[in-house]
């Protein structure tokens, strides 16, 4: 098997039909690197027709092309196109022939190229995709993820075809199955070794073994042999030991290399979650697909940058919300340590928006479940699959028999892993939600409190029996928004094993309690840990002082991000993250956010459960001196004390708002503002923030001053404005330049600002509380300059882009 990348040389234009090919000519074809988001740069309005719901972006329909030559000594092989992400509804045409297609815009998926190949000459590949009203969120438009292309001898290794499992583990070994597929697409029957050499985290060969097969005209195979791997180190979130299978064909042949990790995962509702035996509970992420400034573009170096940062910030589980996360995601995972909750489908049957996936669904949806479980399956950091989020019909009898047949596709493809789904439960007896609150009052009242009301209906009558049959089709059931269902299903339903799929960023202090003390649960993803494009401000504070103030959950454009990550679209962690630290006992010290001093006093219009306060961590608030000010403090203890200069200015209680937070009144004035945190009259730990001082300095630094110059690398350039001494300023934000010469372009500018006008294509971006964000993407290997420039400051950064 040879396998190259595919994603030079292309270009995309907007599509062509029959009647237009006369005027051809003058529509402008845009070079382009894989993987790209063609709507990422398209003109977003107040009147695009999926509103806040997709970043007011419009919809959008694009052609890809691609010029390639095949040489003459390709005939009598396989060749493949591997689609790793097209969205949506993508058609594939080579040489003006259909070729293949797939509805789901994030499923991989293979085209068998063969029977239009032009040999000796070249060929033109043309992928058309469109999209509109089709996601409640920002799904973006293109081949957002790697093609690649397979060319194959008539005896190979399938496609997916290596897959390795851990059968046992033992105190001195893992045994270990790898099951090899070999087809003969040839006209004579081959006889052909396959052989698998099995290597270590250190590189050594540790294991293998040979084994004949013979294949007649037609035949497809599976060949399975079983290793015993000695003193195995195991794959851990604490130390993720990877292993390469290297499976090949005694015809000569490349093979497949396979990396995996060798671990079990169990599950029961007295013992929780185990890996290799050892207890753990998920602290959850959820996170949309997109990549901020990059758009949905899918590029294995910002996969990669995305899951370090969650790590960092105290993770050790993302839920994939709500597609199947890309294999650069997944690979990430693998490497750095990191579990994953893979999810299939957002809707079934029932719809959500005009032109969703639910008109494909009954005819794709065991083809797509298919490809999702062969992309996850050698994966160690998949642990679960998901078949759902919040789908409407869970609480209908055929809604149930859909869950069933999904879980049984499901484990029939797979019975390695668990299988759950992200049920709402609001959402599931909404259609007799009229008669529930007539019956009860008390919750009638509460359903005015969006976070408490949908609790509070989860633990109703209709619901437990609505639910049951679904839910009882699943090996852990995710709830959404759901905890009050925590205590009372480990009553009702002992066996039922269950986790947070969805929780309020705001409630984490009252939740991971619940986690801790209640074996039947086993985590809790927040919604979410990094901030996404779409669904415009479910996160933000509204005031009511705002020029044409609305009370809406979806904010008005030009807002462009939910606003509701603990870390924004470029990556900066929020005070929300630090708060979320200390709750899962990772952070000791305390930690300080001031919410804006510009708005004190003002009336908050909206808040919703998704929203954290209006806060930045930061004592630079030029023009307000001697105004008052609210400071938050996070700390897991009983008091907090406010110093300003070393002199106490305010003192009180810790668990007034919610639990680990003390909300102090003080004045503002320039100085080093200081937080120390006592348990039982005793220091704990303290932390300080302090006021920048003198002429602010644009600085600007890349994250890695060598990257490779393929296309799964990227450069990030930190932009941020400091005094001399290096305090971060807040409140001057500017206009910033950046230029991109040699082997190199600007693959995107951007900032945490959740609610802007810019472009991410644009060269030129204002700070947002002091920061901004460059991406620098390479076009080959060579030196990259990058210039970083304001109205006072120039900073010009070099980065070498090199071979693999």
């Amino acid at each position: 098997m040879t396998t190259t990348s595919f994603t030079d040389d292309w270009t995309y234009r907007t599509p062509l039909g029959p009647f237009a090919a006369a005027g051809a000519e003058a529509v402008i074809a845009t070079p382009v690197r894989l993987p790209h988001d063609a709507l990422r740069d398209a003109d977003r309005s107040a009147e695009a027709p999926s509103k806040g719901g997709t970043a007011y972006s419009p919809a959008g329909a694009y052609t890809y092309l691609k010029e390639f030559d095949v040489p003459a000594a390709w005939a009598g092989k396989v060749v493949r196109l591997e689609i790793q992400g097209a969205y949506r509804r993508a058609m594939v045409f080579l040489n003006d022939e259909f070729a293949g297609n797939r509805a789901d815009g994030f499923a991989r998926f293979f085209v068998d190229l063969t029977p239009f190949l032009r040999f000796g000459a070249s060929n033109t590949l043309r992928i058309e995709v469109r999209s509109g009203e089709d996601s409640r969120w920002y799904a973006g438009a293109g081949l957002h993820r790697p093609v690649l292309l397979h060319v194959d001898e008539a005896v190979h290794i399938v496609p997916d075809g290596v897959r390795v499992t851990t059968v046992r583990v033992e105190h001195d070994q893992a045994v270990v199955e790898v099951a090899t597929t070999v087809t003969n697409l040839g006209l004579t029957t081959a006889q052909v070794d396959v052989s698998t050499d099995v290597t270590g985290p250190d590189g050594a060969r540790v294991e293998g073994d040979v084994t004949p097969v013979t294949l007649a005209p037609g035949r497809t195979s599976v060949v399975r042999q079983r290793l015993y791997v000695q003193q195995p180190e195991l794959w851990r979130v604490d130390a993720p030991a990877l292993y390469s299978a290297h499976t090949r064909l005694s015809d000569g042949s490349p093979g497949v290399v396979t990396t995996v990790g060798i671990r079990t995962v169990t599950v029961d509702p007295h013992k929780g979650l185990r890996i290799n035996g050892e207890p753990v509970l998920l602290r959850g992420a959820c996170v949309h697909s997109d990549n901020g400034p990059l758009g949905a573009a899918s590029i294995a170096r910002a996969e990669e940058r995305r899951i370090q940062l969650l790590k960092d910030a105290g993770f050790n589980a993302i839920r994939a919300a709500h597609n199947p996360a890309s294999p650069s995601m997944l690979d990430a995972c693998d490497r750095l340590g990191m579990l994953v909750i893979d999810e299939a489908f957002d809707m079934w049957t029932r719809g959500k928006t005009n032109y969703d996936y639910a008109a494909d669904f009954p005819q794709w949806w065991a083809a797509d479940l298919e490809s999702m479980v062969a992309k996850d399956v050698n994966h160690p950091s998949v642990i679960m699959y998901s078949i759902g989020n919040e789908i409407i019909e869970v609480g209908t009898p055929h809604g149930a028999a859909w869950a069933r047949d999904l879980a049984e596709h499901v484990r029939a493809l797979d019975p390695t892993r668990l299988v759950t789904n992200g049920v709402n439960a609001f959402l599931a007896v909404i259609d007799e939600l009229a008669d529930i609150l007539a019956k009860d009052q008390g919750l009638n009242e509460l359903m005015g409190d969006m976070g408490g009301g949908m609790n509070a209906l989860s633990t109703s009558d209709a619901v437990t029996r609505r639910t049951a049959e679904s839910s009882s089709v699943l090996d852990v059931l995710g709830l959404n928004y759901a905890e009050g269902r925590y205590t009372t299903d480990a009553e009702l339903f002992p066996h039922r094993v269950l986790f947070g799929s969805e929780t309020f960023p705001t409630q984490i202090g009252s939740l991971w309690p619940l986690v801790v003390d209640n074996p039947n649960v086993i985590g809790d993803f927040t919604w979410t840990g990094w901030d996404y494009l779409g669904e415009v401000g479910i996160g933000a504070t509204a005031y009511a002082e705002d020029p044409g103030a609305v009370a809406a959950l979806e904010r008005e454009y030009p807002y462009l991000t939910a606003w509701s990550g603990d870390l924004d679209i470029t990556g900066h962690r929020r005070p929300a993250s630090y708060y979320r630290e200390i709750v899962f006992g990772l952070r000791s010290e305390p930690y300080l956010a001031v919410l804006r001093p510009g708005r004190h006093g003002q009336t908050v219009t909206m808040q919703s459960p998704w929203a954290w306060s209006d806060s930045v961590s930061s004592w630079t608030w030029p023009g307000y001196e001697g105004a008052p000010v609210t400071v938050e403090i996070y700390a897991d203890a009983d008091e907090v004390a406010l110093l300003l200069d070393g002199t106490e200015v305010a003192r009180g209680a810790v668990g007034g708002v919610r639990p680990m937070l003390a909300t102090l009144e003080t004045v503002y004035t320039p100085g080093t503002l200081t937080a120390v945190a006592y348990t039982a009259g005793a220091e704990t730990g303290r932390t300080s923030v302090s006021s920048a001082t003198g002429p602010t300095r644009l600085t600007a630094a890349a994250d890695r001053a060598s990257i490779r110059g393929d296309d799964t690398d990227l450069a990030y350039v930190a932009i941020e404005l400091r005094d001399a001494a290096g305090v971060l300023v807040t409140g001057a934000d500017r206009a910033v330049r950046v230029t991109v010469a040699g082997a190199g372009l600007l693959a995107g500018l951007g900032s945490g600002n959740p609610k802007t006008a810019e472009r991410f294509d644009a060269d030129t971006r204002d700070t947002f509380d002091g920061r901004a964000l460059a991406i620098v993407r390479p076009t080959g290997t060579g030196d990259i300059t990058v210039t970083v420039s304001s109205a006072e400051d120039e900073i010009v950064l070099e980065i070498v882009a090199g071979t693999v």
